[in-house]
């Protein structure tokens, strides 16, 4: 691909005195001298110091450009985990995901795949400088304008290069992370998978892999100076046609419960398992013969300075909040720092209000703020954002940390992976019931808590019939 990349800082230049030049690179904002090539023990060694690199949040609480935040909803272990990575690379690229596990092993799939997926993306753009073999092209930074880089780009060549390595690498490291999970000797994920979505940030350019129900979207202004929500990625559901299409031709069936109608999930052909609400994920190898597959989707984006942020969130967010809601709620927070937390708190008191016969699911936010900028220390812990507050949070809604164990798009305003109104009525009739001063209450009038057995889960290993009517295939 003519591109190269290395994890020294030293930047390429011009000799013209008989010296070596350093292999050139292709907008990732460094190159240097080639590397020798990485044992599995250094693999090794890499993850076991990930919790200890510079610049790399994985718990709640806050970097440079940014703020994470995750809570633990009703339905068990929180199976949701995140990550921002600055300084992924370069000083200017920037690495965010989001990660929602499902299965009953998703926590521990979540969190492997948080881990090893960002290195499998650097191994594999490192990879590419093994394969320089091109003289004569031109290094530039990954926040270069293409005025940078004068003639090279009015054909958008450099451009396009670099677009297509970021591609490769996604599909790469997707493919090596989903094989990576099969061969696990210590990690079941026959019936347990996880969702990503990733964002590599470099300088004005955004580049997203995703599988699964996660999403993205970004606040921007208008031409009015007005913030408005823009859905960068889709939500990968078995009913999109595409999708739908490639399930059933590999003998997988798509078709909803029906106590939830709006829920399309995937089941093996012969079998009413394992109901998974998603067309793609890592895992879930009980269905990769039948359709479903971890290859992710790839787009790019150019941004511009009316682009302000950029919210990555896992489905107990979109289930309830709009792509608007969840602008307006980032926009107005008091902080920045605070904005993850309070989305993650709006978007748990709307479980409770529209759907309070339902478990309330796990949440997971990132925050990305795009001009780089960020509150005050001091602001921060006026938030209740202390390292202590931080510290217990993030124990209390999650395990321990270990890995053993081409048509558009609809552009949906909510997730709808639980009942619709018109289900909770039908749940809803029950006797009435003696609340703890006495007090007789309606079905109605009932707290949060009050059908703790309904849950709604993005897998069903086993699920009970509901008729005797069977679902055409």
């Amino acid at each position: 691909m003519g591109a190269c990349v290395s994890t020294s800082r030293s930047t390429c230049s011009s000799k013209s005195n008989g010296e070596p030049v350093p292999p050139p690179c292709l907008g990732i904002g460094f190159c240097g001298p080639k590397r020798t090539k990485r044992t599995f023990s250094d693999h090794l060694v890499t993850l076991q110091h990930l919790p200890s690199i510079p610049n790399r949040v994985f718990t709640n609480g806050k970097s440079r450009t940014s703020c994470i935040f995750t809570q633990q909803g009703r339905k068990g272990i929180n199976q949701d985990a995140m990550i921002v990575w600055e300084d992924f690379m370069s000083e200017d690229v920037t690495f965010c995901g989001v990660f929602d596990g499902h299965g009953p092993h998703g926590h521990l799939v979540a969190r492997k795949v948080r881990d090893a997926l960002p290195v499998k993306l650097q191994s594999f753009l490192n990879s590419c400088q093994s394969r320089q073999n091109e003289p004569g092209q031109t290094c530039f930074m990954g926040n270069s304008k293409k005025s940078d880089v004068g003639d090279l780009d009015k054909d958008g060549s450099v451009e396009d290069k670099l677009n297509s390595l970021w591609r490769e690498a996604f599909l790469k490291s997707y493919k090596a992370m989903d094989k990576e999970l099969k061969s696990h000797p210590n990690l079941d994920c026959f019936c347990s998978g996880s969702t990503a979505i990733t964002i590599v940030k470099q300088g004005s350019n955004l580049f997203m892999g995703y599988i699964g129900d996660s999403r993205a979207i970004m606040g921007s202004k208008d031409s009015n100076d007005s913030m408005v929500a823009v859905q960068l990625t889709v939500d990968l559901k078995p009913d999109l046609p595409r999708e739908a299409e490639r399930i059933k031709r590999c003998k997988g069936r798509v078709f909803a419960l029906q106590d939830e109608p709006e829920v399309p999930r995937v089941w093996l052909p012969f079998d009413d398992a394992p109901g998974l609400a998603m067309a793609r994920a890592f895992g879930d190898f009980c269905l990769k013969e039948y359709g479903v597959i971890s290859i992710p989707e790839f787009s790019h984006r150019t941004l511009t300075d009316k682009d302000q942020f950029i919210v990555l969130a896992s489905d107990g967010v979109w289930d309830v909040l709009s792509n608007e809601e969840v602008v307006e709620i980032v926009s107005s927070a008091p902080t920045r720092a605070s904005a993850a937390r309070i989305l993650v708190d709006s978007a748990a008191r709307e479980w409770k209000l529209k759907y309070p016969t339902s478990k309330m699911d796990d949440c997971a936010v990132v925050c990305l703020f795009l001009d780089g900028k960020m509150d005050s220390e001091s602001d921060y812990d006026e938030q209740g954002f202390s390292s202590a507050t931080l510290d217990q949070s993030n124990h209390s809604g999650n395990a321990a940390e270990s890995d053993d164990g081409q048509k558009s798009e609809p552009c949906l305003q909510r997730n709808f992976t639980v009942r619709s109104a018109e289900e909770n009525d039908t749940y809803g009739r029950l006797a009435a019931e003696v609340d703890g001063d006495g007090e007789t209450v309606s079905a109605d009038d009932q707290s949060w808590s009050g059908l703790e057995g309904v849950t709604r889960v993005n897998s069903l290993v086993q699920l009970p019939r509901f008729s005797e009517e069977r679902p055409d295939p």
